[in-house]
């Protein structure tokens, strides 16, 4: 029997978390016993981890990495008050003298980083296998025992703004790194080439029987009327890669569509401002946060990934078992994703172009037909990813 540890952040809606129940779906728990560590109990996705996943128990300064200082200073945790204002003030400093647009990334790593020193050891167990499923992958590194340690990516690195010399020393601490497709596994060889030999990938895997089930939970016609319109879908984050903020004007552009947007996030009161500047208050609908959102998959006659970057879209999978029609603008990745006119198409990004690219799709319904054929010959799960990861334990 192996011993497996896998370390998350959180059970909170998104593709990584959606992605991570996958994995450990996949696990062959006669062969594997799985450990799973997370920074915080949180997130309604936690009631799917598997019964035979044994959860760790939650730190308090593991979970402080996320409430304000304030209640990390009441919970006594003051190493970690302490690195975080640290993180904070160094991420600060490097992102300015960069010129950097954002933060984001280096706020976060930054915060890790200089958090680790204060942190325990996760177990004292020697495991042989310890993953780290979400950057930053500080903790694992330094606070597990393990034969061999892997590291996940699921974003694309070319179009984030990183600290690259401190990530290449973050990274360097694990023998495999493991990339989500192919496009993504190239970005990051772009930006750390040093590590090339480590990489490898591993595509997410994605529990159809699960998806298919939880579609047919409820009806939600309540929600996604058959009004005459054509029913979109989104569902993601409302951040900046995921490009929701450029849905009203585009859906301005479309005929006889209603849009529908699945998530949470910063930019819903961006997202809403540009509802109301391009009037689509009536056809640009955000549905919020939905712990399963699965029935309104099987709802929406198309099923748009309008981002303007991605990692590989979990959304995307999941919208093809369900058997959808799947438009994903041309982001670096989108190759790596759908084949286009063959599992799905792939449309401009420039907002007018997308449009009219999502419009000849809607009226194409040969290419509906010959796309809906195809899928439905095509094991979207990816389940046999797993046996990747096997090879490497």
């Amino acid at each position: 029997m192996k011993n497996v540890l896998i370390i998350s952040h959180c059970m909170e809606i998104g593709g990584a978390e959606r992605a991570l129940l996958g994995l450990l779906g996949a696990f062959d728990y006669n062969e594997y016993n799985v450990e799973l560590f997370l920074l915080r109990h949180t997130g309604e996705l936690m009631q799917y981890i598997p019964e035979r996943v044994k959860l760790l128990p939650e730190n308090k300064k593991y979970s402080s990495l996320a409430v304000p200082l304030a209640d990390v200073i009441k919970k006594g945790a003051f190493g970690v008050a302490f690195g975080r204002l640290e993180g904070k003030k160094r991420a600060a400093e490097f992102t300015a003298a960069q010129g950097f647009k954002s933060s984001e990334y280096v706020f976060i790593e930054y915060s890790h980083k200089y958090t680790v020193r204060h942190m325990p050891m996760i177990s004292e167990k020697e495991y042989d296998l310890v993953i780290s499923f979400l950057t930053p992958h500080y903790f694992a590194a330094e606070k597990t025992k393990a034969k061999k340690k892997i590291a996940w990516i699921h974003t694309d690195y070319s179009f984030i703004e990183i600290d690259v010399e401190s990530e290449l020393k973050m990274w360097s601490a694990y023998d495999k790194i493991i990339a989500i497709s192919e496009s993504v596994a190239a970005a990051f060889f772009k930006k750390f080439p040093a590590l090339a030999d480590r990489i490898e990938v591993i595509e997410n895997i994605h529990p159809a029987d699960f998806v298919k089930t939880q579609a047919n939970e409820f009806n939600v016609t309540d929600e996604m009327p058959n009004d005459g319109f054509v029913k979109f879908l989104s569902v993601g984050r409302f951040c900046d890669a995921k490009n929701f903020d450029n849905v009203p004007e585009i859906c301005s552009m479309l005929e006889n569509v209603k849009w529908y947007i699945i998530g949470y996030g910063a930019d819903e009161d961006l997202i809403k401002s540009k509802i109301a500047e391009f009037g689509m208050q009536d056809r640009v609908i955000l549905l919020g946060k939905k712990t399963n959102p699965y029935p309104y998959f099987k709802a929406c006659d198309f099923y748009i990934q309008p981002s303007r970057y991605e990692g590989n879209a979990v959304t995307v999978n999941e919208a093809l078992i369900l058997g959808k029609p799947v438009a994903i603008t041309n982001y670096a990745t989108a190759k790596s994703q759908i084949n286009d006119g063959v599992d799905g198409v792939i449309v401009p990004f420039d907002n007018k172009d997308c449009a009219e690219g999502l419009m000849r799709f809607v009226n194409d319904k040969e290419l509906q037909k010959k796309i809906a054929e195809n899928i439905s010959n095509i094991d979207f799960s990816k389940s046999d990813e797993i046996k990747k990861l096997y090879e490497l334990i």
